[in-house]
């Protein structure tokens, strides 16, 4: 347990957006893909996710970790209209109608409330990313129901605080995957691996380097000298305690730091690309469609049409 305190207590966790959303018709998007954590919960009528269609019912609430693709249907399953994500997030107008009304949150037909968030171990690595774990249903769980209506009903309304209690709310939703996972034993082994994020200051300098420095070199060769280690032993040993290379560890980062300023100013493509460490901006473009399955600038445009 006291592992998990620890990975609990090193969380950085931040509210990105909540919404309360109306269905207009009947959708499947068939590779899905965000970069933040998304709880969804399911008010009234249809949400099925992944190819054998798992169906949420009214009151469950779907997590689905950052960084996962997935298919998801909103709406009836029977005959949806098939989507790539970058089709839909182009669209998202036919499809989905935000509302704003505090008072309406839970009581409009085909509709459910959502709300995303980033948490980070050391303010660096994605928690729920690194434990590679599916999207999965949350059943019977009344105080975290409650907690997202909050979040939901607080984003409505411009009272005095409003952020202050979405920040708290936000990390009581965090805490409260955790524990469920924790209590029904889901994924327990990753979640124990990754306390070897917490054994080993080497890896937690290497983290802070390459957030700290995410535009600029971040070879093999840097990474060896941070962590003092030789240049051939780096990459295997960052794979040891991480899963992953540090080289593909780094492109994701480096492209979730593009989403982040894609949403918050008005850079221009090219400029944000050199800014996470792209020196050739068609390169950067495309990997980032690669990635996300939609163009730099259709993102943008995306996280507009959250905004209305």
């Amino acid at each position: 347990m006291e592992d998990y305190n620890k990975i609990i207590e090193s969380l950085g966790v931040k509210f990105i957006k909540a919404r309360h959303i109306r269905m207009l018709q009947p959708v499947r998007i068939k590779n899905f893909y965000d970069v933040e954590n998304t709880l969804l919960i399911l008010y009234k009528g249809e949400v099925s996710f992944g190819e054998e269609n798992t169906m949420a019912l009214p009151g469950d609430i779907l997590f689905i970790p950052g960084g996962k693709m997935l298919s998801i249907t909103y709406g009836s399953s029977e005959k949806p209209k098939l989507v790539s994500n970058e089709e839909f997030m182009t669209q998202r107008e036919q499809y989905f109608e935000s509302n704003r009304d505090a008072s309406m949150i839970g009581d409009l037909d085909n509709s459910f409330g959502l709300v995303a968030f980033e948490a980070k171990v050391f303010d660096s690595v994605n928690f729920f990313t690194s434990l590679d774990i599916p999207p999965f249903i949350i059943k019977g769980e009344d105080e975290l129901t409650y907690t997202i209506r909050q979040i939901l009903t607080e984003d409505a309304l411009d009272q005095p605080g409003k952020g202050r209690i979405i920040k708290i709310k936000t990390e009581e939703i965090a805490i409260g995957v955790i524990r469920y996972i924790l209590e029904h034993r889901l994924f327990v082994e990753q979640l124990a691996t990754n306390s070897t994020y917490f054994k080993d200051p080497r890896l937690i300098d290497i983290f802070a380097y390459i957030k700290n420095n995410i535009g600029g070199d971040l070879s093999n060769k840097v990474l060896a000298n941070v962590a003092n280690v030789s240049e051939d032993y780096v990459g295997q040993y960052f794979k040891m305690l991480t899963g992953i290379n540090p080289q593909d560890y780094i492109e994701y980062q480096r492209m979730e730091a593009a989403v982040g300023l894609l949403r918050t100013t008005k850079k221009s493509i090219r400029a944000i690309g050199a800014e996470v460490g792209y020196k050739d901006t068609a390169y950067f473009c495309r990997r980032f469609k690669m990635m996300f399955g939609i163009p730099a600038g259709k993102m943008r445009r995306r996280e507009s049409l959250m905004n209305l």
